[in-house]
């Protein structure tokens, strides 16, 4: 592969491999490595990422709108992301050498059906080929049909708080699993659809949701639809309903099309903790997850965790984290004991097999990245000695990308990204991870 473009070239993956060997030693994790114990068969290690944070100019979407327009909720607009719409084998070819055997992306709907009514077949061969890529680099496909965005069309027609949404939902659905379907591993529908039940819970300021209330009014003006709706910024009121008929009806589809194929659901299953009586934990579990839980246990073959910290609830609402408690760039609590806690959570509530599809950390210092992924891998561990069935880690992210309105000022990725040559440079943290996940011990 060409070097002078910004890929990864010959010479910087001699440098990866070298690392790679020198990097358990460095970093201490050759005893921890051999204090670990195996990984149950099958045990799937990897990364996530999204589409449109990664593949860069996603411009019939309604993030993209969203992102251009005065004013605006984003401090960056995605422009190229990771150009991982090219780039993608880089990705996979990372992913690889670092050692893991899964890799969760995303399918855009807005590439796909660019208008109403129309698909691109050109978009659906590139998925495929991208696919094809995954698996020839020995990483099983986990692939996500929405994370968060829409086709600009969609969204201007109500999005996901308009009744017939559905069947516009379950039809793109369908097609994909129609095409791709054969080619992937595990297929989940939307990615935390209950995000608008968690925004919900934040508190907010007068002054932010002013500016909510401009930045909509502002996309409402660009596509001339007052009923435009983004899925994160839905009324959750609303749209959850829609939503879950959404999935149901999307999870048919799939099924019909590749009844082999398992289709799951995930949701944000942040810890939730009280700081006052015992019984508030069970209030705000069903703030966050309400009938979501009942989707799940009918309408899914596995069920995606995905937990960054904890939230903490007293009488009057959130709480902010202890005094003196670490904080991440991304502004959570340096907390990664929630994720076995909300793996214990899924297995009481839903009962279905757990993947974790998404844990990761926004840090500066990378030993602290190190540290996070050894606690959270600390806590699968006892979650499996306790009898629970958890079949995978899936760190988020690969790659440094667009994170939302944070624009690219939050680090998640085991590797960085250059934006002006796109090189991606893997931190100590990537292969560490990866000599984990090569030894396939837990």
């Amino acid at each position: 592969m060409a070097e002078a473009d910004g890929s990864i070239g010959r010479r910087d993956l001699m440098r990866a491999a070298a690392g790679a060997a020198a990097a358990p030693a460095l970093l201490g994790s050759a005893p921890a490595l051999a204090a670990r114990r195996p990984a149950p068969p099958g045990f799937l290690w990897g990364t996530a990422i999204s589409a449109h944070q990664s593949e860069g100019n996603n411009t019939n979407s309604d993030a993209w709108l969203a992102e251009n327009v005065t004013p605006t909720l984003f401090r960056d607009r995605s422009g190229d992301a990771c150009d991982s719409y090219h780039r993608f084998d880089e990705d996979f070819a990372l992913a690889e050498r670092l050692g893991f055997n899964c890799y969760r992306f995303g399918i855009e709907w807005a590439r796909i059906e660019p208008s109403e009514g129309h698909v691109s077949n050109a978009v659906l061969d590139h998925y495929a080929r991208m696919l094809e890529a995954c698996r020839a680099r020995g990483l099983r496909p986990i692939v996500t049909l929405n994370h968060f965005t829409t086709p600009l069309w969609f969204a201007a027609r109500g999005g996901f708080e308009v009744d017939d949404a559905p069947r516009f939902f379950a039809r793109y659905c369908r097609t994909v699993a129609e095409r791709l379907g054969g080619l992937m591993h595990l297929a989940t529908t939307f990615n935390e659809a209950n995000i608008g039940l968690l925004v919900a819970l934040f508190p907010r300021s007068e002054a932010a949701m002013k500016l909510t209330r401009e930045a909509n009014a502002a996309a409402v003006a660009a596509t001339g639809s007052p009923r435009f709706s983004r899925l994160a910024f839905a009324d959750p009121a609303i749209a959850t309903p829609i939503l879950q008929e959404a999935h149901r009806q999307a999870y048919d589809a799939i099924k019909a099309a590749r009844p082999d194929l398992p289709v799951g659901i995930t949701l944000t299953t942040q810890d939730i903790q009280s700081t006052g009586a015992p019984s508030l934990v069970a209030h705000y579990e069903r703030q966050l997850y309400g009938d979501w839980i009942d989707v799940a246990r009918t309408h899914s073959d596995f069920f995606g965790v995905q937990c960054y910290t904890r939230l903490r609830f007293d009488e009057r609402g959130m709480v902010a984290p202890p005094a003196g408690a670490e904080l991440t760039l991304s502004g959570y609590e340096f907390y990664p004991q929630a994720l076995a806690n909300t793996i214990r959570w899924a297995h009481r509530a839903i009962g279905k097999p757990i993947y974790v599809t998404e844990s990761g950390v926004a840090v500066n210092d990378d030993r602290r990245r190190i540290a996070f992924i050894d606690q959270a891998l600390d806590g699968v561990r006892a979650c499996l000695d306790e009898g629970i069935a958890v079949h995978s880690y899936i760190y988020w992210s690969l790659l440094d990308n667009f994170e939302w309105t944070s624009g690219y000022s939050i680090p998640f990725g085991l590797a960085t990204v250059d934006r002006q040559s796109f090189r991606r440079t893997p931190r100590p943290s990537a292969w560490h991870l990866g000599a984990i996940a090569r030894a396939n011990r837990i």
